[in-house]
């Protein structure tokens, strides 16, 4: 048996050095020039001329983030009242960085293996959805593993049901499974109800929803459009350097897959927001070439609203338990990414702390190093909590305007589009929706509550 890849293996074509100075690197990011790849490699490194970060001059990177944030968005720092409704654990891509998923066959009914994780379906999400919509929140967000027995649409379901090699397509029948994911056209349905605002579907599912077909990207995100879907998460970008996801999501789309799918999703008309996965096997080198690729699919599009930082979490993932890695990104390259992510994406307004992701505190002081967003409520977290996340899964409205004025800034609410904002009134009660952590699928509303809101919408008779 081979031995199994090690961080001491790891060996890249794209490295951290360059010709520019850290100095002229950050004058021209205070000028508010257009950075470079090699500008934002030597802001991220703080210079490659030594090793190690340099703290003095970290934080004059942090300081320049900073301004630039002020300029840009001025002091609001926004939240939104949003739940996570993932669909299903299932998938066999096998990502190294991901505990999120579930082997798809421990799902059939024939296994003998128990599963750990979880299908919904269609009716199942409408029912969470709407139990938080009564609650008030706004958005769902929904991103799901790569369930074999998962297709567009029905139409999609005949085309691979009548496929000659089904195994090469990914595809199992939903038969063959204890529970049905559905379709996706129908759990878009499902999940739009109350008049939330329904945000799913990374390039990686459009893809899952396209295969075994001659089908475009535009097609699919229009019937997906049609169903109820309303922007897109520009989540399963890890890195957008092929080296580094041959490494850690090799059955993944490559880059230009992520990147033609997101280009449909805007010719189809979808606003979205695009992420990026650090602190696993790259090097500031491929983050730079990451954020250069963002910009220049916001130059071509216009639509992305907001970029997310996303910290691996190492703790409970393949990475981790194989010796590939031995721990995510320190708390300086967090605030340098967050920093050089706000001067290098000219063109995005909004950069998203994470505080599932960073904790409270440190995502209060991304707030300081060019952050203005805080994410949402998010109700239901479960990805990082898989990977070995400490942070919790909730925070209130009340949470965030605490958060918030601790810091001496302005705390708003605001639409998934950010077109809305409503600046939280200190004397305001209640602050917001009426929420409480729910990770596990469970319906939020008890039995009686959700029996008075049947009522309430049942039909009057005649």
């Amino acid at each position: 048996m081979a031995r199994p890849v090690t961080e001491a293996d790891l060996t890249f074509e794209h490295v951290p050095e360059t010709d520019q100075s850290f100095e002229n690197a950050l004058a021209k990011a205070r000028d508010g020039d257009r950075l470079t790849v090699d500008d934002a490699i030597e802001l991220l490194t703080t210079g490659t001329e030594h090793e190690g970060l340099d703290r003095t001059r970290k934080e004059r990177v942090l300081e320049a983030a900073d301004r630039r944030r002020a300029e840009t968005v001025g002091e609001e720092v926004t939240f939104i009242a949003n739940l996570n409704n993932n669909v299903t654990t299932a998938c066999n891509v096998g990502c190294l960085f991901c505990n999120f998923k579930d082997a798809a066959h421990t799902f059939e009914r024939e296994t003998d293996v128990e599963s750990a994780g979880f299908t919904k379906t269609p009716a199942e999400s409408r029912e969470i959805v709407a139990d938080a919509v009564e609650r008030g929140i706004y958005e769902v967000t929904s991103v799901s593993g790569l369930h074999p027995a998962f297709a567009l649409d029905d139409e999609h379901r005949e085309i691979l049901e009548a496929h000659p090699n089904p195994k090469e397509v990914n595809y199992k029948s939903p038969a063959l499974y204890e529970t049905s994911p559905g379709t996706y056209t129908e759990q878009m349905s499902a999940m739009s109800v109350g008049g939330v605002h329904v945000h799913s579907m990374t390039p990686e599912e459009a893809y899952h929803a396209r295969r075994g077909t001659d089908w475009s990207y535009e097609e699919v995100y229009r019937r997906l459009r049609d169903a109820g879907l309303d922007t897109v998460p520009g989540t399963a970008a890890e890195i957008l350097v092929d080296e580094v996801r041959d490494v850690i999501c090799p059955g993944k789309i490559d880059t230009d897959g992520w990147l033609e799918a997101m280009e449909a999703a805007a010719t189809v008309g979808f606003d979205m927001t695009a992420t990026i996965m650090y602190g696993h096997v790259e090097n500031e080198a491929h983050r730079a070439m990451h954020l250069k690729r963002v910009r220049d699919l916001q130059d071509r599009t216009g639509t992305i609203t907001e970029f997310v930082p996303l910290s691996f979490i190492h703790q409970n993932t393949p990475l981790y338990e194989h010796d590939v890695v031995s721990g995510g990104a320190s708390t300086d390259e967090d605030e340098l990414l967050i920093a050089v992510s706000r001067l290098f994406l000219d063109n995005v307004d909004h950069i998203q702390s994470s505080w599932v992701k960073y904790g409270d505190q440190q995502g209060v002081k991304m707030l300081s190093c060019g952050a203005d967003d805080l994410m949402g409520t998010i109700l239901s977290e479960e990805i990082t909590k898989r990977a070995g996340g400490e942070f919790g899964e909730y925070r209130s409205f009340a949470d965030y305007v605490d958060l918030v004025r601790s810091i001496g800034r302005i705390p708003v609410e605001r639409s998934t589009d950010y077109e809305k904002r409503r600046v939280i009134d200190p004397d305001e009660s209640p602050i917001g929706p009426r929420l409480g952590p729910k990770a596990n699928g469970t319906p939020l509303l008890t039995r009686e509550e959700r029996d008075e809101r049947e009522a309430r919408t049942a039909p009057m008779d005649d």
